[in-house]
């Protein structure tokens, strides 16, 4: 599903436990969820690829292999296995041709879309029922994005949920089965992506429609 609308990115910080939830509930399977943190929201395989990439998306000065296995650690166990981290970082690196010198790199000398890569390498890992992609392709170049329209295809295709927040209208009619639009935090419309257009989601994301 595409979200566009007032609202959008404070709705999925919310679903994530990043911010207090006023009224609404979560359900996944048909099961309310109470997510209080990001650590439930993990425990329940809901991933969020943020916005605010630099500021709460990676750790600059850590590695790409750091970074990768952030949302994992409990997989390697203690004292952790560092061999295992390194092989399932390296089989990342290459699923999603992340441009890098090597994994021990600090994230922050990537490029903003290997950054991107690098991120949605640590939701993958966690192999996620849900996945939130907010501005997945904001400030990357075009062949980044391409990767990672053809990810988002896949992981749909695997039966991941997918909710993309975009302010480009393009992107969400081209990518979403469906797009529910807000204002001001409320749902405002639901339409199909398959013959929505920018101006029907204008009104609705403008409240006039």
């Amino acid at each position: 599903a595409g979200l566009v609308g007032a609202g959008r990115t404070e709705t999925a910080e919310a679903i994530f436990g990043m911010r207090h939830m006023t009224g609404g509930k979560i359900y996944k399977d048909g099961q309310e969820l109470h997510i209080k943190s990001p650590e439930d929201a993990i425990a329940n395989k809901i991933g969020l690829l943020t916005e605010d990439r630099r500021g709460n998306g990676i750790v600059g000065l850590l590695s790409i292999q750091d970074n990768t296995v952030l949302a994992n650690l409990k997989k390697y166990g203690f004292p952790l296995n560092h061999k295992k981290m390194r092989e399932d970082t390296e089989e990342y690196v290459k699923k999603l041709n992340t441009k890098t010198p090597s994994i021990e790199t600090p994230i922050q000398n990537l490029s903003g879309g290997n950054q991107q890569k690098v991120v949605l390498a640590r939701w993958m890992m966690l192999d996620p029922d849900i996945i939130i992609l907010d501005e997945p392709t904001r400030g990357i170049d075009i062949g980044a994005k391409t990767q990672i329209y053809h990810l988002m295809r896949e992981l749909a295709k695997q039966g991941k949920a997918i909710i993309m927040i975009s302010s480009e209208l393009p992107e969400v009619i081209g990518m979403s089965d469906n797009i529910v639009v807000m204002f001001e935090g409320k749902i405002t419309g639901t339409l199909s992506g398959d013959g929505a257009t920018q101006d029907e989601i204008m009104r609705y994301a403008e409240n006039v429609g």
